[in-house]
């Protein structure tokens, strides 16, 4: 404890403050932690000056995911089908229960709609918003988002509505507690393909989730 207690009271000194944070007892020092969480001030920030669709593409390239763009939701099934034949990959899979009303079988599909397997090769799902700064997906959990079907399935489809696509992770977490009023049991990010380097500092994917990740850009 006094290697901890050493430690955090350089952070304090550092950050030019002279006592440690309030204990649950101390009313005054507790409101004022809870006004300041409440607050969820911003650090500092960079320009941003680019166009968020745009730049999420961009990011989204980078990070080894792959992109297509629709016009309404009516093209997805087709998108999903191309995508899945270009890359030799089964024509079969799981979504998310908000995508059943597509007409995947008229695009050649067979799409379950249930939580994925370990067996299931193909996962679909929608997004709660995505980061046009990191080309990240914001997904949330819920009866009818299941998360497995992002990280189980090789290969990893995300419907991302063009309208949801903001600039920053703070633009996302504030469009979270503004909407949902509660927040959900889990919140996940996906940036590209599940990768790591551990091991002989050798990038493999798929590691910790899929091998692919294919965003569409849908214009609603």
């Amino acid at each position: 404890m006094a290697a901890r207690d050493n430690i955090l009271g350089r952070i304090r000194n550092a950050l030019g403050r002279a006592q440690a944070p309030a204990s649950r007892g101390d009313e005054a020092g507790g409101a004022a932690m809870r006004a300041r969480l409440a607050g969820h001030p911003r650090g500092p920030m960079p320009s941003m000056d680019w166009e968020p669709v745009a730049r999420f593409a961009e990011r989204c390239l980078v990070l080894s995911s792959s992109v297509a763009r629709v016009r309404d939701r009516s093209q997805v099934a087709a998108a999903v089908a191309q995508y899945l034949a270009q890359n030799d990959l089964p024509r079969s899979g799981v979504c998310w229960p908000e995508l059943g009303g597509l007409d995947w079988s008229a695009a050649g599909l067979q799409i379950e709609l249930r939580p994925a397997g370990g067996d299931d090769k193909v996962g679909i799902t929608g997004c709660y918003c995505a980061i046009a700064e990191t080309g990240t997906l914001m997904l949330l959990s819920g009866p009818d988002m299941h998360l497995t079907t992002s990280l189980l399935p090789d290969t990893h489809i995300a419907l991302v509505p063009t309208s949801r696509i903001l600039r920053s992770m703070e633009d996302a977490w504030d469009l979270l507690r503004r909407e949902p009023g509660a927040l959900p049991r889990q919140v996940a990010f996906v940036s590209g393909p599940s990768r790591t380097a551990d091991i002989e500092m050798t990038l493999v994917l798929g590691i910790h989730g899929p091998y692919r990740v294919h965003v569409i850009l849908v214009d609603e």
